[in-house]
């Protein structure tokens, strides 16, 4: 298959900076940083993809260069713009090869937001350009360290309530407890891939392939991240009607007699089928079962939808409560919840099992849109941005400092200030800094090479990166 035209890969706008930078200007330097956002720390994670995909070894061909030329100079109508001369001069003397060298965080590691998390320079003087204008290809890297952020923090959540109501020893299935349900919810199968590649640092449970697949063929992960069960939809449960609902659970039942399986139970009233059929028709075969069977409802409030469910099987099933105080279900029964599920909603959910005596260990989750989807560059308030140049053999420090009017009417500081100079990140008694790189010599930079003239360095397994997660 034909690799991306990446000098096609950016903004309009960029094909016209040769001409703008200063003349004189022989350097960019730039960095990437999350500036604030829903949480206060990022997980980075996800640039050796871009690095692997697009950038390594011969970055674009004259074929590539020919096209570009022909169809730039429709997107401007004008000759004056893209200059065919900047690119040729990168095929010939490097044969494609990007004088770019870019330095970031190890992957899977959790920064504190307002921190450098990459930067980005040319190797080449005459290549001051390139620096910025891989600033939209290299942008993206916001997806897949903004949902790696999202399902860190939710683990945080559900752990904290598996601590405050579980049973010992079950935190071993936190593993399972927020599945990726968003492969049909992304707007492309490259989001699937890394953004269910970022979900995989923190969970085991996916339904989505292309994450385990992206871990496999560009972090080199010696197995399957992903893990799923058989699982049940309406087209099954619906076959035969509402008054056939009852035979579709039988056979459910009796396809996988072992093992844990999942089946939809809302395709015409979840509390019918929660206390007649699952509850009572089936409750000793359920028992008896060498597995366990997990009812998912998929619609209604969420909260209230699961309360109820819960008094219902508790009623049905009997429970146990544990040293904590709280109740959980027989083992051959469990709850997901795949409906409305995001961050605020997982924190009510367990907040009102805790509050009703449920210990969270009754309840898993199915995660979509929300985890892959309802996300953008400003969850995190992603940006890069230029912070050091050399111009006519002088390096000068570069920063924005923008003002801005508040509702009040009062003109403020703008959280958009940048950093200026070149930068590092330290580590000070177990906290990250960034400073400039003259400052603090005494600690180590914490940003290592990973690219440096179209070689991938330093490269890092996706076993590494969950254990940089870990370790944080």
């Amino acid at each position: 298959m034909k690799r991306e035209n990446l000098i096609l890969l950016a903004d309009a706008y960029k094909y016209a900076h040769h001409k703008f930078y200063y003349p004189g200007t022989t350097q960019i330097y730039s960095y990437l940083e999350s500036r604030g956002g829903m949480f206060n720390e990022t997980v980075f994670f996800g640039l050796q993809y871009f690095l692997k995909e697009y950038l390594q070894g011969p970055a674009f061909t004259q074929q590539d260069l020919d096209e570009a030329d022909e169809f730039l100079h429709q997107v401007f109508g004008r000759d004056d713009v893209f200059d065919k001369s900047k690119f040729q001069y990168i095929l010939d003397k490097y044969n494609g090869h990007l004088p770019i060298k870019i330095k970031a965080v190890a992957e899977g590691t959790a920064v504190p937001t307002g921190n450098v998390l990459m930067t980005i320079e040319n190797t080449d003087p005459e290549c001051y350009w390139l620096t910025n204008f891989l600033e939209t290809l290299l942008m993206q890297v916001w997806y897949p360290c903004t949902v790696a952020t999202l399902s860190s923090q939710i683990r945080k959540v559900v752990t904290q309530y598996y601590d405050e109501t579980a049973t010992d020893g079950a935190e071993a299935g936190i593993d399972f407890v927020l599945n990726d349900f968003g492969f049909r919810g992304v707007s492309s199968v490259e989001s699937a891939k890394i953004g269910g590649a970022a979900h995989l640092l923190s969970f085991s449970g996916s339904d989505n392939l292309a994450g385990s697949g992206m871990a496999i063929n560009y972090y080199d992960a010696v197995k399957v991240y992903g893990l799923s069960v058989p699982a049940t939809e309406h087209s099954i449960c619906t076959l035969l009607g509402r008054e056939g609902e009852l035979e579709i659970f039988k056979h459910v039942l009796r396809t996988f007699p072992t093992g844990t399986i999942a089946c939809v139970s809302d395709s015409f009233n979840i509390f019918k089928a929660c206390e007649e059929y699952w509850g009572t028709e089936l409750r000793d075969e359920i028992l008896n079962r060498k597995g366990t069977l997990v009812i998912r409802p998929d619609s209604g409030d969420p909260i209230m939808t699961l309360i109820k469910i819960f008094e219902i099987l508790f009623n049905k099933f009997g429970f146990t409560v544990n040293a904590k105080g709280y109740k959980v279900l027989p083992p051959q029964l469990r709850v997901i919840q795949g409906d409305g599920v995001n961050y605020t909603e997982i924190q009510n959910m367990y907040k009102a099992l805790k509050d009703n005596g449920i210990s969270a260990e009754n309840l898993v989750l199915g995660m979509g849109g929300a985890l892959l989807q309802k996300v953008d560059r400003d969850t995190q308030k992603f940006a890069l941005k230029c912070s050091s140049a050399v111009i006519n053999g002088k390096e000068v420090a570069v920063e924005k400092s923008p003002t801005e009017m508040n509702a009040q009417g009062n003109i403020t500081p703008s959280f958009k200030k940048s950093k200026g100079g070149r930068l590092k990140l330290v580590k000070i008694n177990g906290i990250f800094k960034t400073v400039n790189q003259q400052d603090k010599m005494e600690f180590a930079d914490e940003l290592q090479t990973v690219f440096e003239n179209g070689a991938i360095i330093n490269s890092l397994t996706f076993e590494q990166v969950r254990a940089n997660l870990n370790t944080n």
